[in-house]
């Protein structure tokens, strides 16, 4: 048995690619044909270092996206004019560290989550070459290692991250977006499995929203949310196979106190209903890696996984690969069987462009560190 390692996605990119995504962000000229071409030679990279690192299955690094779901403001129609995201309550009883973090975020050379577009218009997915070319661009990355990884996947978002990220401005509620959204974000779906990848829905809104957009409303409004996603998901997943798609949830990419987090046994039952054969969490994290013993109580379908997220991806600590081993261990005894677990990080590394607090040298340490614990754990567990 060989636990197989993989990551949630975004990897670090060249600073000169991210000074033009931010440039771009900020209403600048950019030569397009530019920021495509470093883009593409971006993923070669990413993909070469994925190989040298040891993981198993990699993704392109989102390379030709500025973040993980603003890019589809670039091939959907309906997106327009600009609005500012709340952060929610969790740092009004840390108004020290959330003066340092507003602090941090607007001496990046980046792209912000925070002041994105919203929906004023009819959402229509219109730009399918750009999605065809980038998936064309990671599989010819993917074509000079040979035969060096064991699958390959790439990233597309939720509805409903999507939804309450790029606020509704059009439709009459927030039910009709989210179909609309689901309609749109089918087509990224389908492409992915069509042309042999695995597919990755980020979904963070499923544990992350509890905080923001409902961190003043009851858990049950909270938790009927997370239903009505996950059933727009698996409408949109429609024929595609669930063990050809991953979901992963988080409670939010950053270093903050997270003590508003909802708890995963209140999300999960719902979770577990999504038709997916992968569900990928953040385990590293220090306020939710006890919650892996949730899944004796609460388990994975017999046919589904969990990548464990062994890897925190908000610091630039190197985990020792005797953490990552046991890390995988506890998993492997809550899940009950080792060989449906792989090794994964928390998150993305850079999310948003220029926003990743974690160096690329320690990047690739840490990943390099985690197929380590990997190995320590394949051979405990046998």
């Amino acid at each position: 048995m060989r636990i197989l390692t993989t990551h949630a996605g975004s990897l670090p990119r060249p600073q000169s690619l991210t000074q033009l995504y931010a440039w771009r962000a900020d209403g600048k000229p950019v030569d397009e044909s530019q920021l495509v071409a470093e883009g593409e030679a971006a993923t070669d990279w990413v993909v070469e270092r994925q190989r040298a690192c040891g993981i198993d299955i990699p993704s392109d690094g989102e390379q030709l996206r500025e973040a993980f779901f603003l890019y589809v403001q670039r091939r959907m129609s309906g997106f327009g004019g600009q609005w500012t995201r709340t952060l929610g309550s969790e740092l009004e009883n840390y108004p020290e560290f959330a003066e340092v973090r507003r602090a941090a975020a607007t001496a990046k050379t980046a792209v912000s989550n925070f002041t994105p577009p919203m929906a004023v218009g009819p959402i229509e997915y219109q730009d399918f070459d750009a999605n065809l070319d980038e998936i064309k661009t990671f599989k010819a990355a993917l074509e000079t290692t040979g035969d060096a990884f064991t699958d390959a996947f790439i990233t597309a978002p939720s509805p409903g991250i999507v939804a309450k990220a790029m606020r509704n401005e059009f439709y009459p509620n927030d039910e009709a977006y989210l179909d609309a959204l689901a309609a749109a974000l089918r087509v990224e779906y389908r492409a992915a499995h069509e042309h042999g990848l695995m597919l990755q829905i980020d979904a963070p809104d499923l544990a992350l929203e509890r905080h923001l957009t409902y961190s003043d409303r009851p858990i049950a409004e909270f938790v009927a949310f997370v239903d009505q996603v996950v059933a727009r998901i698996n409408r949109a997943l429609d024929g595609i196979p669930r063990d050809r798609v991953r979901l992963h949830v988080c409670w939010g990419n950053y270093e903050g106190p997270h003590d508003h987090d909802v708890a995963l046994r209140e999300i999960l039952p719902s979770l577990l209903r999504a038709e997916v054969g992968t569900f990928m969490l953040p385990f590293a994290n220090p306020r939710h890696q006890h919650e892996i013993k949730v899944f004796r109580e609460l388990p994975l379908a017999p046919d589904q996984k969990l990548i464990v997220g062994v890897i925190d991806t908000t610091t630039n600590f190197v985990e020792h690969p005797e953490v990552v081993a046991e890390r995988l261990e506890r998993a492997a005894d809550a899940i009950g069987d080792p060989t449906r677990i792989l090794a994964g990080t928390d998150c993305g590394f850079d999310t948003s462009a220029g926003m990743g607090r974690v160096t690329a040298d320690v990047v690739w340490a840490k990943l390099r560190a985690m197929r380590e614990g990997a190995d320590i754990a394949s051979e405990r567990l046998r």
